[in-house]
């Protein structure tokens, strides 16, 4: 069962929103909570658009001036998207995740109305089904492009095309926005403030984790393993850190959890009851 807005003014003010709350927020004619289609639309399109012009760039350029790292075109193609990207995700992380912290309510449940929260889940629902698309986009065209790389190519740094597509750009964006969100979440939504979500904490962690294990896995090719086959045991550490990805079904199960007590009538009745 849905929930339903009876009052007027709730209705006529929902429709003097923003476009992007429109989007990503959207009521149906009954004032319900409904699927962000338009907004899952525009995440999908800006995702499709960044990967797919970095896999043009790297496809591009990759053969033409990024065999040789100590070549100066290198250092323009490639080292200067390197820099760009560091500089870009730190400011992000620095910058954001401090302010969603300063900018969460004192009083998360009296902020969070029912209906928005509702509108909450099902916008994470959505970005976590794009996520884990996204995922396996990322292990066709630059995990498997990565592994094709080093067993053509020669190894000569820890700096080649495909790692600074994967491992300073891919990585690092899922990186940023799941600690964002995870602060966002873990502070805003009634159903998790004061508490930490195991499986968030665990797709949290995939990412994250990959970042220091990428430093090992570069310097033990550096020093004592040449050798580039996926079943090495020094990638083992990647393989058992995106299993953490797999905690995106608890991330669903909570939701739906809450969603279940959201459209409850009983649930509903009584919160517009504590705020009369």
């Amino acid at each position: 069962m849905s929930i339903v807005i009876d009052d007027k003014s709730e209705l006529e003010q929902s429709e003097k929103v923003g476009l992007m709350t429109r989007w990503f927020f959207p009521l149906d004619k009954k004032g319900n909570p409904d699927l962000p289609w338009k907004g899952t639309l525009l995440i999908v399109i800006a995702m499709v658009s960044v990967v797919g012009a970095y896999r043009w760039y790297t496809h591009e350029y990759s053969f033409t001036v990024g065999l040789d790292y100590f070549d100066p075109e290198f250092s323009t193609y490639w080292m200067s998207l390197f820099w760009a990207q560091i500089i870009l995700f730190s400011a992000a992380l620095v910058i954001g995740a401090p302010w969603v912290w300063f900018s969460r309510p004192k009083d998360p449940h009296a902020a969070m109305t029912p209906q928005r929260e509702l509108g909450v889940y099902y916008l994470m629902t959505s970005i976590l089904v794009v996520g884990v698309i996204g995922v396996l986009v990322v292990l066709g065209l630059f995990v498997e492009a990565d592994a094709a790389w080093h067993q053509t190519t020669i190894r000569d740094t820890d700096f080649t095309p495909t790692h600074i597509g994967l491992f300073y750009f891919v990585i690092p964006a899922m990186s940023v926005a799941i600690i964002i969100g995870a602060i966002w979440v873990h502070t805003r939504m009634p159903d998790f403030v004061g508490r930490v979500s195991v499986p968030f904490f665990l797709v949290m962690m995939a990412p994250v984790g990959m970042l220091p294990n990428l430093g090992l896995n570069e310097w033990g090719h550096t020093f004592f393993y040449a050798e580039e086959l996926f079943a090495a045991p020094i990638h083992w550490g990647f393989v058992v850190l995106a299993w953490g990805f797999f905690a995106a079904a608890g991330i669903m199960l909570q939701i739906l959890k809450r969603v279940r007590e959201l459209t409850n009538p009983d649930y509903f009745i009584q919160e517009n009851s504590k705020s009369v």
